[in-house]
C-alpha cells in the first residue's frame, strides 16, 4: 500500500465529500430518527476530528509560507476552532435535547463554507506552489493511519 500514496490534495476532497454526505444523510432523517441521528452524528464527529488534526498538524503548517496568505491560513484555524466547539457541544447531547439539530445545522453550514474557502482558495494556490504533495500526503497518511490505530 505504500506505492499507493496519494497527495494531499486527493487525501482531502474525499473527506470533504464524505462529511457533506454524512451531513445530507442527516438532514434527511426524521425527527424520530434518533438513534440514527446520534450514529451519524458520531460519524460526523469523528470525521471532522480526524479531518482537522491531520490538517492542522501536518498540511497547514507546510502550505502556510507557499500560500503566502496569512489571512486566509489563520481564518481556516478559527474556523476549525469554531468546529471543535461544536463538536464538543454535539457529542455532549443525545437527538432529543433543545438545538441538537441546530447545531449539527450550524455545523453542516460552517464547514461548507470552510470547504469552499479551502478548495476554491487554498488549494489552488497549494497546487501552484513548490509543495511536494506527494511527500506531505505521506505525511498526512502515516499520521491517519496512527490516529486510526489509537482508537
Amino acid at each position: 500500500m505504500k506505492n499507493q500514496t496519494q497527495d494531499a490534495l486527493a487525501m482531502l476532497k474525499p473527506d470533504h465529500q464524505q462529511v457533506a454526505k454524512l451531513f445530507a444523510d442527516f438532514e434527511a432523517l426524521s425527527d424520530r430518527s434518533k438513534v440514527s441521528k446520534k450514529r451519524l452524528a458520531d460519524q460526523i464527529c469523528a470525521a471532522l476530528r480526524l479531518h482537522t488534526r491531520l490538517e492542522e498538524e501536518v498540511f497547514y503548517p507546510a502550505v502556510r509560507g507557499p500560500v503566502d496568505d496569512d489571512d486566509l491560513m489563520d481564518e481556516a484555524l478559527v474556523e476549525h476552532a469554531a468546529a471543535k466547539d461544536l463538536i464538543a457541544q454535539i457529542e455532549e447531547l443525545d437527538p432529543g435535547d433543545e438545538l441538537y439539530d441546530a447545531r449539527i445545522k450550524v455545523l453542516s453550514e460552517q464547514i461548507a463554507h470552510h470547504v469552499e474557502e479551502e478548495e476554491g482558495q487554498m488549494f489552488p494556490e497549494v497546487k501552484k506552489s513548490e509543495v511536494d504533495l506527494a511527500a506531505l500526503g505521506q505525511q498526512m497518511a502515516e499520521l491517519k493511519n496512527s490516529l486510526a490505530g489509537a482508537d
